[in-house]
């Protein structure tokens, strides 16, 4: 029998940065929260807002380039730690910057943060096909998902501590147009869990979107609508699966 008052659970979904699609993701993630009744979402772009994410029950994020200040960082650890479950998104683990020989590097300037997510964003090969495999076949989250072919940013990372991977691909090459750009043959986290004591980081790289106006002040008009990932039923499942997994009761 279903509870008959069933009680709250609070969300916080920041969605900002740089050169993604950031309305289309946040009103996607917020239309896939909607589902249920009694998730209450606050949105926000940017960590400035801590205390509203330390009340919330979980976590989720889609950024590029948004660090916090260190205070934040250091307290979003520890909200971890206590119990708390974040969703993360693609660009979440990215510092992106343009250096003097005209390529892209990812300085290692939030370490707190990337040990928490798990991974830093490094580089990524052009925008091209790639397989996703299963990893895990036997978890929850991954359980009878098949191996798929996206098209998207195929994350090369920096890890760190101890990662349940529940879907990789396999990469070796150049990363074009970016300062660490030889990799390799590898395989490469795509889906991934982090436990840490109470709590845990669920992280999913895929979801690259990108509008017309995108890449400004770069460019002022990018030719293209790109929605990658976003145009499978398989991703909609995984990110479906991932806010279900950050309602379960805390133990």
């Amino acid at each position: 029998m279903a509870e008959e008052n069933p009680s709250r659970i609070d969300c916080v979904l920041i969605v900002g940065g740089l050169y993604h699609d950031m309305d289309f993701a946040r009103l996607e993630l917020l239309k896939l929260l909607a589902e249920d009744q009694r998730v209450r979402t606050r949105v926000f772009e940017d960590y400035s807002n801590v205390d509203a994410i330390l009340a919330a029950d979980f976590l989720i994020t889609y950024t590029c380039d948004v660090i916090p200040e260190l205070k934040i960082q250091e307290a979003l650890r520890q909200w971890v730690r206590d119990g708390g479950r974040w969703y993360a998104l693609h660009g979440t683990n990215s510092v992106l910057r343009l250096f003097d020989n005209g390529l892209y590097g990812s300085p290692r300037w939030a370490p707190v943060l990337m040990e928490t997510l798990g991974t830093q964003f490094v580089a990524h090969p052009p925008i091209a096909p790639y397989r996703v495999e299963v990893a895990d076949k036997d978890h929850p989250l991954s359980r009878g998902i098949e191996p798929f072919e996206t098209t998207d940013e195929l994350y090369l990372m920096e890890q760190h501590g101890d990662l349940h991977v529940l879907l990789d691909t396999e990469f070796g090459g150049d990363a074009t147009g970016f300062d660490e750009h030889e990799w390799e043959q590898g395989r490469h986290p795509v889906f991934y869990i982090k436990q840490q004591e109470k709590g845990a980081v669920l992280y999913n790289t895929l979801g690259h979107c990108r509008g017309h106006y995108d890449m400004q002040p770069f460019l002022d008009w990018w030719p293209t609508v790109d929605r990658c990932a976003w145009d499978l039923p398989v991703f909609y499942e995984l990110l479906r699966r991932g806010i279900a997994w950050c309602k379960e009761p805390k133990a």
